[in-house]
């Protein structure tokens, strides 16, 4: 499929669901304290999305023919880089960080999102690390403006993580979203500025950032999810949806 346009009435059943993503991701990370379980996340998220009365786009994700994904939330600690699965033998300690990732359907639409948190207290190395994640994602929503061109935003993206001293999977991107939570194009989080497709008003990409403090290299665990760094370092990981518009880019994930 090619990339699709939206219009403004769309855009706007985008937003409803980007909404129910945010208070979803807003009641989890109010729990991410100590000696609570990524089950128990999963659970707060499920209660939210019946709430919301939306549908998971996590839940039974299954594509390439692995083993369908059990959860509607993804809980990512420390050197998890995307997609750990929630389980109740995994407790949050002070000190951790932890990536939350949700994405659900609402209207015929998707929404997509994520962010990495601190359990309790954590160290100096996490909090800089966080903090440039997020700047990456800043920098890379501002690119978002019609005319401007796919390598643009991955160019930001690896520019203010190499500025931090960081270094970014290449393994895994984002992507275009509409009715599917997986649409084209890709968004690498590296690229060459002027390089790529042109961007233009009306398209959706879900933007996500990952970030390791050492080595890029990741490998996936025996579930067929679980992403890691491979040399155990710690990694984060935020993501935003984003609209393109004539007036500049739109959060379809913010306040």
């Amino acid at each position: 499929m090619g990339i699709v346009i939206k219009n403004d009435s769309e855009l706007a059943k985008m937003r409803e669901a980007g909404r129910v993503v945010r208070a979803v991701l807003d009641a989890v990370e109010k729990a991410c304290v100590p000696g609570k379980t990524t089950g128990d996340l999963n659970r707060i998220a499920a209660r939210e999305l019946v709430r919301a009365k939306a549908r998971s786009a996590f839940l039974g994700y299954a594509p390439g023919g692995v083993a369908p994904y059990p959860a509607v939330l993804c809980t990512s600690i420390n050197r998890v880089v995307v997609h750990g699965i929630p389980s109740d033998d995994e407790v949050l300690c002070e000190g951790d960080i932890i990536g939350i990732d949700f994405a659900c359907h609402k209207d015929g639409f998707c929404a997509d999102a994520a962010r990495t948190v601190a359990v309790g207290v954590i160290s100096a190395p996490a909090r800089s690390l966080l903090s440039a994640t997020r700047q990456c994602l800043e920098r890379a929503i501002r690119e978002c403006v019609p005319g401007n061109r796919l390598g643009d935003i991955g160019a930001s993206i690896q520019g203010c993580a190499d500025d931090h001293g960081y270094s970014v999977v290449r393994d895994f991107v984002g992507h275009g979203i509409g009715r599917a939570m997986h649409e084209a194009p890709s968004v690498p989080n590296h690229g060459d500025r002027g390089r790529g497709l042109r961007l233009k008003a009306g398209m959706v990409l879900a933007i996500e950032p990952m970030l390791n403090a050492g080595s890029a290299e990741v490998r996936v665990l025996d579930d067929e999810w679980t992403v890691v760094t491979a040399d155990a370092g710690l990694s984060a990981h935020v993501e935003h949806t984003v609209a393109i518009t004539e007036d500049g880019p739109r959060v379809l994930t913010g306040p």
